[in-house]
């Protein structure tokens, strides 16, 4: 799938949409969630052109990878969540339900999350 340049997160990094940044350097912005699912839900995205992680993983040089995941990491501790513990979770492709086709981490935490997919019923 090639990069679409007018997805909102490539908008929000134009500075077209205003955001709420909670972390921001050369490679990464992270920004809390509009429509949060847990009291703290941060969006954390490479500044680069990817469009999921396979991409990401494929495609970005293996030092800007650990960068992004540093920072990642990073940002928790900054939120107060490595203590208690926190969820991390990025989707890949329609299976994986990503909405926003630019690689993006979701940060989750500030209480207890539960599990994380429900088990199928039969």
């Amino acid at each position: 799938m090639a990069y679409d340049s007018n997805n909102v997160f490539a908008k929000i990094l134009r500075g077209e949409i205003p955001n709420s940044t909670v972390y921001e350097d050369d490679e990464v912005l992270a920004f809390h969630d509009l429509n949060p699912q847990a009291p703290v839900h941060v969006l954390v995205i490479p500044k680069g052109e990817y469009v999921s992680m396979d991409d990401f993983s494929k495609d970005a040089p293996p030092e800007v990878i650990a960068r992004f995941f540093a920072a990642v990491g990073r940002i928790a501790r900054e939120l107060g969540l490595d203590e208690p513990g926190y969820r991390l979770l990025a989707n890949c492709g329609a299976h994986g339900g990503q909405e926003v086709p630019h690689f993006h981490v979701h940060v989750f935490g500030g209480r207890p999350l539960g599990r994380m997919i429900a088990r199928e019923r039969a």
